[in-house]
């Protein structure tokens, strides 16, 4: 008897601390759902956040591969027991939720699931979202079992933690995209001072140039010469000050799918075959995605506009603790040790301080003739 109660502990405080670690509203879910599964025993786990026009914000299950939930379907609606655990706010626990005069069947593709326990999460009077469980793990003799009275109590305790996290995670990312929004206003008053400086002063000497070409022809040279000098200052400023905004798909749907989005867009844009794989990479801290994203734009950039490659290919590979970026070209090539001028044309020593700014590294393979190679490590955070 004494061994059972501190494992039950043990489990209860393990998926308690695992919820707390995380700050973003997705992996709170999913940390919510695979602790429940986890604690409960239960073969399949889900749970659903309602929007407000009958269906869900956010669905995330456990217990279900991604081929089986891909040929499901769309999410479901808010009906049968899901609108229960919604709107009436109360447990349900049902030996068969197949026999139960609410059901309404489910996709051919759905699981069979027979036990049932839900129950909803909520802040007050608020319900932020349903917790369910299906199918317990335990032998059923003469179709018993099933979840109990206690497995209630104990799923009650985690929906309660499970609000507090979820409620947290919430006010974390108000107080980011707060932050963003912010941030964002501050660059963009900056933006439009230095830019309009910069601009003014182009259209100054623009104009200088122009009263000089057929009298001082040499003169009109010097002032085209500043034309093009502060034209270039303009954009690197403009580049500067747009690169420090974090994309808000990398917010939204991660590194591995911006990515991919990112690069199937310049498939099709561009003449050259663009490829990307990933293999094996976990979420990593929010600098180091936003740093790999943005080298993995510049070498994609510099390949499909300056190497004339045929084909460009892009990997994201988990290494040690980290990841590792590659992106490969078969185009023109250059000599790494000759271009020190044409570096910061081609956005290395950006590609770099950007590298070692997330504690990264960043190394560059070319030659003429032979394409190039930028392959970018980041350490585990």
């Amino acid at each position: 008897m004494s061994q059972g109660p501190r494992s039950g502990l043990a489990a209860v405080s393990a998926a308690l601390l695992a919820m707390s670690r995380h700050l973003e509203v997705r992996d709170v879910l999913k940390t919510i759902v695979a602790s429940a599964r986890e604690l409960l025993d239960a073969q399949y786990a889900a749970l659903g956040v309602p929007d407000d026009h009958g269906g869900f914000a956010q669905f995330v299950v456990d217990g279900v591969s991604d081929a089986q939930w891909k040929a499901i379907g769309p999410l479901p609606r808010q009906h049968g027991i899901l609108a229960a655990m919604l709107h009436e706010a109360r447990p349900e626990r049902l030996a068969d939720v197949r026999k139960d005069p609410r059901f309404e069947g489910w996709p051919s593709a759905h699981p069979d699931m027979s036990d049932f326990l839900g129950l909803p999460i909520r802040d007050g009077d608020e319900v932020l979202g349903a917790l369910f469980l299906a199918n317990k793990r335990c032998a059923k003799p003469s179709g018993g079992c099933g979840f109990t009275e206690d497995d209630e109590d104990l799923l009650a305790i985690l929906a309660q933690h499970a609000a507090i996290a979820l409620t947290n995670a919430r006010l974390y990312e108000r107080s980011r995209e707060l932050t963003i929004a912010e941030e964002r206003s501050r660059l963009a008053h900056e933006l439009h001072d230095a830019v309009s400086q910069k601009l003014f002063s182009l259209r100054l000497t623009a104009q200088a140039a122009a009263t000089l070409v057929d009298r001082d022809p040499a003169r009109a040279k010097g002032e085209l010469q500043q034309v093009a000098a502060l034209a270039a200052e303009a954009a690197d400023e403009l580049r500067d000050a747009v690169v420090e905004l974090r994309p808000a798909a990398l917010d939204e749907d991660g590194l591995i799918a911006t990515l991919r989005t990112h690069v199937q867009v310049l498939d099709r844009a561009h003449s050259a075959r663009v490829t990307f794989d990933s293999r094996g990479v976990r979420a990593l801290p929010a600098a180091q995605e936003e740093a790999l994203l943005r080298v993995a734009q510049e070498a994609l950039h510099n390949a499909l506009r300056h190497s004339g490659a045929a084909l460009v290919e892009v990997t994201l590979a988990k290494r040690g603790q980290g990841a590792a970026l590659r992106v490969t070209d078969d185009g023109s090539g250059f000599d790494p040790t000759a271009v020190r001028s044409a570096g910061r044309h081609l956005g290395l020593v950006s590609m770099r301080d950007r590298a070692s700014g997330v504690g990264g590294r960043l190394d560059v393979e070319s030659a003429p003739g032979k394409g190039t190679t930028i392959e970018m490590e980041v350490p585990g955070g």
